[in-house]
């Protein structure tokens, strides 16, 4: 840790997931977790939704320095709406899929075919 409780994460894409473990695992209550960019956090937006759910709940921040992401701090009230809308984008995301295979799966038994 460096002085005043703020991890840095300088992940590279092909770090395995147990090093991210073992970062997040560190982290205590007050500690702020600094990425150099929001994609080095999780695989996609779901996985990044989780984390920072996780971290929040444990009363940790997270602030990201540069990238599409630089404007969330989770230690501020509008980076907490910015991450906060990108919760909901997930969520979005994640519902217009399952009604599209939903229907995708209707539309093929009309036609006489299954899945296996």
């Amino acid at each position: 840790m460096l002085p005043g409780n703020t991890a840095v994460n300088r992940m590279a894409a092909a770090v395995a997931p147990p090093e991210l473990d073992g970062c997040l695992k560190a982290l205590r209550e007050s500690d702020t977790l600094v990425v150099w960019k929001l994609d080095r956090l999780g695989r996609d937006l779901r996985h990044l939704v989780t984390i920072v759910d996780d971290l929040t709940k444990r009363g940790v921040g997270l602030k990201v320095l540069t990238g599409q992401g630089a404007a969330v701090d989770t230690t501020t009230a509008q980076g907490k709406l910015v991450f906060g809308i990108f919760a909901a984008l997930a969520e979005f995301q994640r519902e217009l899929i399952s009604e599209r295979t939903i229907a995708g799966l209707q539309a093929a038994r009309a036609r006489g075919r299954h899945g296996g």
